[in-house]
């Protein structure tokens, strides 16, 4: 046999050529893989929803009389001082009032007359309380420069003497508009009598209770008007918060004074504010993909100066997210690397053209990287996105972009 296979040397050849692409053809092929680097950077966890932006008091005009109103000339936009004629109502023509009626309008300005003074006292209890607030944050400032006290109580300082600022421009349009109600209280008693035929018919003029801008036309034309009927809705644009909506397992996250970057608002930067009222009681909302979610309103105000985001309005979309953890240097690898072993974490780290599994200790994580507490060093190669096909010890080849 093996004399005759002698003859025949182009059968021994195929023969072994054949073997050959046998052997190569089953023999195990190193598993083309993605790498990444453990690294030493900055990581951020964040919580990211998107919110609107919304003028801090609005406050609605209404009609303080039956009547008759003119020609609405103002328009959305349009800016208004405080005490302008915003328009004027003639009224209707006044009936009688019984004496009943008389003590009962005449109570009403005395109740005027009383929610006015309880409104200046809060509103001088308020400005003692914004002044002391700034007061303490000047003396703060030269002691966190000496680093005598922390970040977080300047922080702490600085949004109650903001939160104060606002309350005291709140409790100052309080005032106006308690004095105006007064003269509504008035105004009832005033024009409660018959007027003679030839007295001209004297016009009631709705003033404006704070500087500031149109926000909403409730009609434009002449016609008659009930009281406390909507006319002009006023606002001052220059006092915005931030209105954002937040799952309610997120929102236990956040705390009062934690920092907020706003993004997406149509600046080429981001802006800074800072968390002020996170409020109790949340509300039901169904989720684009028909799913009901508890979520919660979070309020923060601008800590950005005013320059940077007086472009923006009432009802401005705005991306808001809410720094929940920072540190600027953190080992870290990417969060696809990392699956689940053995009731813990693990990873492959490529060593030589191998890969070895490696379990990790992992701490805080934001969805694309995750810290590294315990189990690899920075610098070490690992395996990104590792398929089934992967295992421990097996050969690898690394996948060049």
């Amino acid at each position: 046999m093996f004399v005759q296979l002698r003859n025949h040397p182009g059968v021994i050849v195929s023969g072994l050529l054949i073997s050959a692409l046998l052997v190569w053809g089953f023999w195990p092929q190193p598993i083309l893989v993605e790498t990444a680097t453990a690294k030493h950077a900055p990581l951020t966890i964040t919580i990211e929803e998107e919110g609107r932006t919304r003028i801090i008091d609005h406050y609605t005009i209404a009609a303080p009389v039956n009547g008759i109103t003119c020609l609405q000339h103002l328009k959305v936009g349009d800016t208004v001082e405080q005490g302008q004629t915003l328009l004027s109502i003639t009224p209707l023509a006044s009936q009688v009032l019984d004496p009943r009626s008389r003590a009962l309008a005449q109570t009403q300005v005395f109740v005027a007359e009383s929610a006015l003074q309880v409104a200046i006292e809060q509103a001088r209890a308020t400005a003692v309380s914004a002044q002391l607030a700034n007061k303490e944050l000047k003396r703060y400032q030269p002691l966190l420069e000496k680093g005598l006290i922390s970040q977080g109580v300047f922080d702490t300082a600085q949004t109650q003497a903001q939160r104060l600022s606002a309350t005291k421009r709140s409790t100052d349009f309080a005032v106006e508009v308690a004095r105006h109600e007064l003269e509504s209280a008035k105004m009832t008693v005033e024009y409660s009598d018959t007027q003679a035929a030839d007295q001209p018919v004297e016009r009631v003029s709705v003033r404006s209770p704070i500087n500031g801008q149109i926000l909403k036309v409730a009609r434009s034309c002449e016609g008659p008007v009930s009281t406390g009927e909507a006319l002009l809705e006023v606002g001052d644009p220059r006092s915005l918060e931030i209105e954002v909506d937040v799952l309610s397992a997120d929102a236990v996250k956040i705390k009062r004074g934690m920092k907020v970057f706003l993004n997406r608002w149509g600046g080429s930067h981001a802006l800074e504010g800072r968390v002020r009222v996170i409020e109790p009681v949340g509300f039901t909302k169904t989720s684009a993909l028909g799913v009901e979610e508890q979520r919660v309103l979070i309020i923060s105000d601008f800590t950005s100066p005013a320059e940077q985001w007086q472009r923006l309005g009432d009802g401005y979309r705005v991306e808001a997210s809410f720094v929940l953890w920072h540190e600027e240097d953190v080992l870290q690898v990417p969060a696809s690397s990392l699956f689940r072993y053995n009731n813990g974490w693990a990873l492959f780290v490529i060593e030589g053209d191998h890969a070895k599994r490696r379990k990790v200790t992992i701490g805080q994580r934001n969805g694309l990287q995750a810290q590294i507490i315990q189990g690899i060093s920075a610098g070490e190669l690992i395996v990104n996105h590792p398929s089934e096909a992967v295992e421990d010890n097996i050969s690898i080849e690394q996948r060049v972009e």
